[in-house]
């Protein structure tokens, strides 16, 4: 058995099945699939001539995605890609879609580092101690010290409010 963490080595048969050989079992496209979403590194072969055919053995993994209804290409974008083969601009675009898809993940990336950790939770209960206690103060006579607390507490909201601005900005620009 081969192992886990390398790149696994999937033979393709002339009766269009698909051989694991670090499972050492036939799997499906959808297995293959499930592998990359795993981030799993893999190629595929001619188990004839030893061909590498990773690129048409992926290719036939995104019709089926789109032919089963879960279109995300354009098309648009799938006319525009097209039109690019035998054009003199073909040599670039694979570099060009790798580094817009790498950029799309590091945002993708940004945008939950952002928004995790339950920042606006924290903000909404802060709110709502800072109401209760402006609710007593008005029931109440307020004491000097509710007062020095709240202000307090008011500060460290902007200076969150101002942190989680920064965020956005910089994950905007």
């Amino acid at each position: 058995m081969a192992k886990s963490s390398g790149k696994v080595t999937i033979k393709k048969y002339a009766n269009r099945r698909l051989y694991d050989t670090e499972s050492s079992t036939y799997i499906t496209l959808d297995r293959l699939a499930q592998m990359v979403r795993e981030g799993r590194e893999f190629e595929v072969v001619d188990a004839k001539t030893g061909e590498d055919i990773t690129r048409q053995v992926l290719t036939q993994i995104i019709v089926d995605e789109e032919a089963r209804g879960s279109t995300m290409l354009p098309i648009n974008f799938l006319k525009q890609l097209i039109g690019l083969y035998g054009n003199s601009m073909q040599n670039f675009v694979p570099s060009y879609l790798e580094a817009a898809m790498d950029a799309f993940q590091r945002n993708q990336s940004a945008v939950k580092d952002a928004f995790s950790g339950n920042v606006f939770a924290d903000l909404a209960k802060r709110n709502m101690a800072m109401f209760e206690d402006a609710s007593r103060a008005f029931s109440s006579k307020p004491k000097a010290e509710t007062k020095s607390n709240g202000n307090s507490e008011m500060e460290q909201l902007k200076a969150e409010l101002a942190a989680l601005q920064a965020k956005v900005d910089r994950l905007s620009r």
